[in-house]
């Protein structure tokens, strides 16, 4: 029978607890929102934060944070003989090797290979000419994709133009304003004596520290360029590009190996190549995300903090005002358990009803600050539990005190209250 009396018992405390709650709405209201503004200025935050990590990782991704590049040593080595040590300068990567690598990584990452032409160079149409500070960059098919540069007006090199080496030309936004007053697509181009049908043209990018490189770019077909432009000194620059980041170490020490075996290297000789990852910049940002996720949870802790330090005070009011009440409970045959389980439901309940307020406040404000900066929609599961967890915390941390004081009250002195 305990087990029975004991449902009903709970139930009898659960309907008292509601009916003082509905009772004193505006108490309840103003002690719910107290929560409520605590779980807001933490979820909100974290919302916001989690938004811009995402749009971070996306962008990044976008960029190249998810490939890398192979290039060959810059400078000069030294390598230490019995009686003196020789100077070692590093072979360059040549366009065979760059084909050899594409073609052996082609099934772990996507490769593109290109070398520079020309660094300041005059480009030429028939309504004039450049300054001579244009970049002439040779290119395949997946260079446009890995670099992360978006065409804006026509196309990509097709494989067929790659192939057979056809001179046509994707231009930066600075070249098509020099050169062009209407439509650039289809016009043609001139550089070094050669025509070049223009088929693209690339989005702004602007200037970076003073230099607009990536605006004053002309891309050719790197097939094109081995029989006009490419000798034995010409250097290739690798870039590879991983669907998933997770893999990109795995990939990359497949990339090492393929280019040891390319470059026909002992076992005991040392790499003549780089291998670099393009996600220094992304990290540095993660980890200043991380500070500043540290930073607001600690503030939004400290907002609780009060929260449940306003919370307590009003439990305690409560009592005082209904000490009378709890008397008569108690002259009844109320238990100190029943009366404990009632002001520590009523404390739960509006924690719980103040944190689903906040949580819903919290998501609506962070995305809306969130649509300002760019970032996508997002909802912070983990820090939804977590603030439904806090708002249980703090229900029984603040309620605990206040309802052993109420349990406690002697019934004799209650009844004489006024």
């Amino acid at each position: 029978m305990k087990p029975i009396v004991y449902h009903l018992e709970i139930k009898e405390n659960l309907n008292i607890a509601w009916k003082s709650i509905l009772g004193s709405k505006l108490r309840t209201i103003i002690t719910g929102l107290i929560i409520a503004i605590g779980i807001m200025s933490l979820v909100g935050m974290l919302t916001a934060i989690e938004g811009l990590d995402k749009a971070i990782m996306a962008n990044f991704n976008k960029m190249g944070a998810n490939s890398f590049t192979v290039r060959n040593k810059s400078g000069t080595g030294r390598i230490k003989g019995k009686n003196e040590s020789e100077n070692i300068v590093y072979t360059i990567i040549s366009f065979n090797q760059a084909v050899a690598f594409k073609n052996r990584m082609s099934n772990q990452a996507d490769v593109s290979i290109s070398a520079a032409i020309g660094m300041a160079q005059t480009i030429k149409s028939e309504y004039g000419q450049t300054n001579p500070n244009s970049r002439i960059l040779a290119i395949d098919e997946n260079y446009i994709t890995i670099s992360g540069t978006e065409i804006i007006e026509g196309r990509n090199f097709s494989l067929t133009e790659m192939q057979l080496g056809t001179p046509v030309a994707i231009v930066g936004m600075d070249i098509k304003k020099a050169l062009f007053k209407g439509p650039i697509l289809d016009s043609f181009i001139s550089y070094n004596g050669n025509r070049y049908k223009v088929i693209g043209v690339l989005e702004k990018k602007g200037s970076s520290m003073g230099f607009g490189g990536e605006d004053r770019v002309v891309y050719i077909p790197v097939n094109h360029a081995k029989g006009k432009y490419l000798n034995a000194n010409t250097n290739f620059v690798i870039s590879a590009s991983v669907s998933n980041i997770k893999n990109i170490e795995f990939v990359m020490d497949e990339a090492i190996l393929a280019m040891r075996s390319i470059r026909n290297l002992k076992p005991i000789e040392s790499n003549n190549f780089e291998i670099s990852k393009s996600d220094a910049l992304v990290n540095d940002l993660k980890q200043n995300l991380y500070a500043i996720t540290f930073a607001a949870t600690i503030i939004s802790f400290i907002t609780l903090l009060g929260a449940a330090i306003g919370l307590m005070n009003i439990m305690l009011v409560s009592v005082t005002e209904r000490t009378k009440e709890i008397g008569t409970r108690k002259a009844l045959g109320a238990t100190k358990r029943s009366i404990l389980t009632q002001f520590l439901t009523e404390a739960l309940v509006i924690c719980q009803l103040g944190g689903l307020l906040g949580i819903i406040l919290g998501i609506t404000i962070g995305n809306m600050v969130g649509l300002l900066m760019n970032t996508p929609f997002v909802i912070p599961w983990l820090w939804i539990l977590v603030a439904v967890s806090i708002s249980f915390i703090v229900g029984i941390t603040a309620g605990i005190y206040p309802a052993r004081k109420a349990s406690k009250l002697d019934p004799i002195e209650a009844l004489r209250h006024e």
